[in-house]
């Protein structure tokens, strides 16, 4: 069994404290996301749980097995822990084919010939690169080679793979063929994942339980992916799952008011007073009449299938994202300088904190791309 288990995790760079008593447990068998900024710790995380690191305080266990004790000074090498780690990096050697490549972990434990055949080639095929056994990587695309690492690591038959940004030196269109390739492989093999990366797209689309890290190595949320998109923790998980609108309201008397308008919503705060109300942009919808905030379109981008508009309300912008089609079919084609209603769905309300009122009286739109 590839269960990992952290519990209270310090590690520190000299004043620098990285991770502080983080405590974590990874079921086997899931796909596990770290998610966070760059700088967060989280791939210092991965690298103390394959053993490359040494925590100042804790313990690590995998399965039953305990591999790192810092009380106790006790230390299992990488080695012997019985993973797999894939880096950003290909890390394939360029003078070994393909084949070479994937077999060398094989090569190392010394075993028969014919059992390494066998082993390679159905790694091969694991990873869809069957028929390119003998191409030497200079003769491979990026994903290709991505592959020929993951297959290395796979090779060994580990119960648990790290993976720390493997895709991001990959086109697009590679990155989302890589991503699902990887998910399919998790299910196949019944083996645990844990995948490390800042890319939110990335972690909603592989991910079975995913934790948001924040830019002091603390963890803000634990959760599927549709209850981290959903329902967000705090706004910080909000603003970075994607590009997050906050309006300052106040509710009072049952009613929500912002910008002096009165506000028709679905959902309203728990207790009166000052709130911040959290949208994306895909939760708004432009009317030319009817019911809702008044406001003003300041910018119109045609993007293609989507209508990505900039409106003003009182004073506060927010983004808002349209259906071309829908809105041409609808006659809510709006133009700069326009009027218009603004109407929410499916709203978040959060208590407003510094950085909100800041991000607000500086009229931004927050998030993340």
């Amino acid at each position: 069994m590839a269960t990992i288990t952290l519990n209270n995790i310090r590690k520190s760079y000299g004043k620098h404290v990285v991770l502080d008593n983080l405590s974590l447990k990874i079921n086997h068998g899931e796909c596990f996301t770290l998610l966070g900024p760059s700088g967060c710790g989280k791939s210092v995380l991965l690298r103390l749980i394959a053993g490359f690191e040494t925590p100042d305080t804790g313990t690590i266990a995998i399965g039953d097995q305990v591999v790192t004790d810092s009380d106790k000074g006790q230390e299992l090498p990488p080695n012997d822990r019985g993973l797999g780690v894939v880096f950003q990096e290909y890390a394939v050697w360029p003078h070994m084919t393909v084949f070479d490549n994937i077999g060398y972990p094989l090569k190392l434990q010394k075993l028969p010939a014919n059992e390494i055949k066998d082993r390679v080639m159905e790694a091969v095929a694991q990873v869809n690169l069957t028929g390119m056994e003998q191409r030497l990587p200079s003769q491979l695309s990026g994903g290709q080679q991505q592959r020929v690492a993951l297959a290395r690591a796979l090779i060994a038959r580990p119960p648990l793979m790290l993976l720390d940004e493997p895709l991001n030196n990959l086109d697009a269109n590679l990155r989302e063929e890589m991503r699902f390739e990887i998910k399919e492989l998790q299910r196949a093999l019944d083996i645990t994942i844990l995948y490390v990366t800042h890319d939110q797209e990335i972690g909603l689309a592989i991910s079975d339980r995913l934790a948001i890290m924040d830019e002091k190595g603390a963890i803000r949320q634990i959760g599927t992916p549709e209850d981290i998109f959903e329902r967000p923790a705090d706004d910080y998980i909000f603003r970075f799952m994607g590009v997050a609108n906050f309006l300052p309201s106040l509710y009072q008397d049952g009613k929500v008011k912002i910008a002096n308008q009165i506000l028709s919503a679905s959902s309203t705060p728990e207790t009166t007073g000052d709130w911040m109300l959290g949208c994306r942009p895909s939760e708004i919808d432009l009317n030319r009449d009817g019911q809702g905030l008044q406001g003003l379109v300041k910018r119109a981008s045609f993007l293609g299938a989507t209508m990505d508009y900039l409106v003003d309300i009182g004073g506060v912008e927010v983004r808002v994202l349209q259906d071309t089609y829908e809105a041409i079919d609808g006659g809510k084609l709006f133009k700069e300088n326009e009027n218009c209603h603004v109407t929410f769905h499916n709203l978040h309300w959060f208590k407003p904190d510094a950085e909100l009122l800041s991000n607000n009286n500086a009229n931004m739109v927050g998030g993340h791309n």
